[in-house]
């Protein structure tokens, strides 16, 4: 399950966005950006509430409260259609929307 949720689904919006957009896919990243803004527009207030949870966003509306990342996505594709919902992991600073990757390739 740990690759699983590696390979596929935790890749941060901004990433996300950067790989939609070369590969022409931006109407997917448009379906969350309302969540995403809301989420930004919200940080300070969501993390005095949830610092350290998982949050699940449809709309404008945290629909969901977890432990873990897993948690969070397993039980909302129950409850809503993949695409619809934003897992955001609730942290202070743009940390918490932002991931950094490092690849050992070296080009000689």
């Amino acid at each position: 399950m740990k690759n699983f949720l590696k390979n596929h689904f935790f890749i941060s919006y901004i990433n996300l966005s950067r790989i939609f957009e070369r590969l022409d896919l931006q109407n997917t990243v448009t379906m969350l950006e309302k969540e995403f803004k809301y989420y930004l527009d919200h940080q300070q207030e969501l993390v005095e509430k949830y610092n350290g949870k998982t949050l699940v966003i449809v709309g404008e509306e945290v629909v969901g409260i977890y432990d873990s990342e897993a948690a969070a996505y397993f039980d909302s594709i129950t409850k809503y259609q993949p695409g619809t919902f934003l897992v955001q992991n609730c942290s202070p600073g743009a940390e918490s929307y932002t991931q950094t990757f490092h690849s050992r390739v070296i080009f000689a």
